[in-house]
């Protein structure tokens, strides 16, 4: 648990086993200045390690989803519970207080983002450093997102939901792809073998 803790959040010059960074290191990547967005730094990240926090980010969506789709039922009134699920999405990742163990899925996939989201200054194993594999992720959480949108002005529930599924299980394999990226930067290296506890 101390591991996490004092190894903190922000690019360095070189990576935990001493190797050169694949690329520029002074070079924040997209993933990691939306972690700082939503204040993962440090210890945040191990807040967000927290298997309930994950879970309940999985919620968000649809609690904004809801929100948009009340406008339905309270007309303008509708933008009191987006405002409040947005500013949720948004403080939710420090919510919770660091998990009991670390030993389960959702905790090691946000690991694994937190290493991808420092991947600039860590030198990944080979079949990690493609950005294949995420980016498609985000392809298809994008188009989700496109068909949810879509659904959510028409108001088209089967584009809704099917939106939002799309969304989710592009999520979730993202997250088990970081999950698979946390367990073998842990093999390498001790240090984040000891996020684990």
């Amino acid at each position: 648990m101390a591991g996490i803790g004092r190894q903190g959040g922000t690019t360095t010059s070189r990576g935990p086993d001493g190797a050169a960074p694949t690329t520029s290191p002074g070079a924040l990547t997209t993933d990691a200045r939306l972690a700082a967005l939503f204040g993962l730094r440090g210890d945040g990240w191990l807040r967000h390690a927290n298997p309930v926090s994950v879970w309940v980010r999985f919620a968000v969506v649809p609690l904004i989803v809801l929100s948009i789709w009340s406008r339905r039922w309270i007309g303008p009134r509708s933008l009191l519970p987006l405002a409040a699920s947005l500013v949720f999405t948004v403080v939710e990742p420090l919510l919770f207080p660091p998990p009991r163990s670390t030993r389960n899925w959702a905790s090691r996939g946000v690991f694994g983002e937190r290493i991808w989201a420092d991947r600039n200054a860590v030198d990944l194993p080979e079949q990690f450093r493609s950005t294949a594999v995420p980016n498609t992720t985000y392809a298809f959480q994008f188009a989700g997102l496109a068909v949810l949108a879509r659904g959510l002005v028409v108001f088209d529930l089967r584009s809704v939901v099917g939106g939002l599924l799309l969304v989710q299980c592009a999520k979730a394999w993202f997250i088990d792809r970081m999950v698979l990226l946390f367990r073998t930067m842990a093999e390498r290296d001790p240090r984040y073998a000891e996020w684990e506890y």
